[in-house]
């Protein structure tokens, strides 16, 4: 890994992006081509979310029949304060960007690893993958056209089996974040948005999801199993960027963390603007002096450039390198400090799917250790709310290696 994942050059690279589209530009796995933008139009409405509720027998339909609400979410642990003397917990968030089920199925994969591996994780939605091509105009997104996107509308076939993922998912326990809308990054990217404008990317991304069957027609489809207006609280930026005018719209909208900043070290979290700032972290790089940011993208933008499919022969080399980064990365802090480890993903094959098999391999290795949970986001802020400000402060003191004395620090 080169000096080039020091935060600012490599977070500007990581696109949730795929494959190359005729144009040499990266493309979303499972996606179709994207069509020409249609020209900006002041008539075409911003889609609204409908709270308007029926019941159909022991769930209740919310709006056109696109979410409901079944209850409290099932398999959610019980948060519980530190007892006097006790190790915390070693958590580890594998969270997922875009969250589309496209030809190569890996949201079906890893989800199915999660359950197989006592794995609970963060899927970051991104709006768009609900909505149809043809329904584009729809979408007004800040400071580009109507119906523009950086990211590909997803093809009628993966839109529907995106969602039953989403539903099997919340049923095993994951929690359904959100990865906005049309990833725009750099020039009137979200770096460059206000806070005025980032509330109505979330809206608009809240829309799409909670009307779903209104957009799509696939009226013969179960809603959703929840309450996406309830259980929304989270998300992550677009490339890591525009944190700032993000996290007071995130918090108008009750949200309880930020998955958006890059770059920092593994340390306890600490809150802004009132809610959990949950970032990307620097992992040791085994055999070099450098450390690299936890995402498949910056191990792929220091191993193989802009291409998304380096050479072959390197493969093994660069899948051995993620692996033993991300596993030094856990060892430092759960033989060490104890702090989260959050590492960020991408339902992307990029250099014939190592970064995929890595994080596999990963989740194997430590999700069933003793005193390792491995939790979605949302559930390391329960864990977080429920604990004594004074201890969290003490844990913040720690360097992510140094052990704590948990007989003086826990009382």
């Amino acid at each position: 890994m080169t000096g080039l994942l020091a935060v600012g050059v490599v977070v500007a690279l990581a696109l949730a992006t795929g494959g190359l589209d005729s144009q040499g530009r990266p493309t979303a796995a499972g996606t179709t081509p994207a069509s020409p933008e249609p020209s900006p139009t002041n008539d075409a409405p911003t889609p609204a979310p409908s709270a308007t509720p029926t019941w159909d027998g022991q769930v209740k339909v919310l709006g056109d029949g696109s979410t409901s609400y079944t209850g409290p979410q099932p398999k959610q642990p019980t948060p519980e304060k530190l007892k006097p003397g006790e190790k915390p917990p070693q958590f580890v968030v594998f969270s997922w960007d875009g969250a589309l089920e496209g030809d190569e199925h890996l949201f079906s994969r890893f989800r199915k690893l999660g359950v197989e591996n006592n794995a609970q994780m963060t899927f970051f939605l991104s709006g768009l993958y609900t909505l149809p091509k043809s329904k584009r105009a729809l979408y007004h997104p800040p400071q580009h056209d109507v119906g523009a996107a950086s990211i590909d509308f997803a093809t009628d076939p993966h839109i529907k089996d995106t969602l039953e993922q989403l539903r099997l998912a919340w049923l095993d326990g994951n929690e359904i974040g959100t990865h906005f809308n049309g990833h725009f990054c750099k020039a009137k990217g979200g770096g460059e948005w206000s806070t005025d404008e980032w509330k109505s990317e979330l809206d608009q991304s809240i829309s799409f999801v909670t009307n779903w069957k209104t957009n799509t027609g696939f009226k013969d489809l179960p809603p959703l199993p929840f309450d996406y207006t309830k259980e929304l609280v989270g998300g992550r930026a677009p490339c890591l960027e525009g944190q700032k005018a993000l996290l007071p719209a995130e918090k108008a909208a009750g949200f309880r963390y930020d998955a958006s900043s890059p770059g920092e070290f593994q340390v306890w979290p600490v809150k802004k603007e009132g809610i959990w700032n949950f970032p990307l972290q620097m992992l040791p790089f085994p055999a070099r002096s450098t450390q690299g940011l936890s995402m498949d993208y910056n191990f792929l933008a220091g191993q193989s450039g802009d291409n998304l499919n380096g050479d072959p022969r390197k493969y093994d080399v660069w899948e051995k390198e993620a692996r033993e980064s991300y596993l030094a990365g856990f060892e430092r802090v759960y033989n060490g400090s104890r702090a989260p480890l959050f590492i960020g993903n991408h339902f992307e094959n990029w250099n014939g799917g190592i970064y995929m098999q890595a994080i596999e391999d990963v989740m194997k290795s430590v999700c069933k250790r003793d005193g390792v949970r491995c939790v979605s986001f949302r559930q390391v802020a329960d864990w977080l709310d429920a604990q004594d400000p004074k201890v969290l402060d003490k844990l913040r003191a720690l360097d992510p290696g140094q052990p704590g004395d948990w007989s003086r620090l826990v009382k």
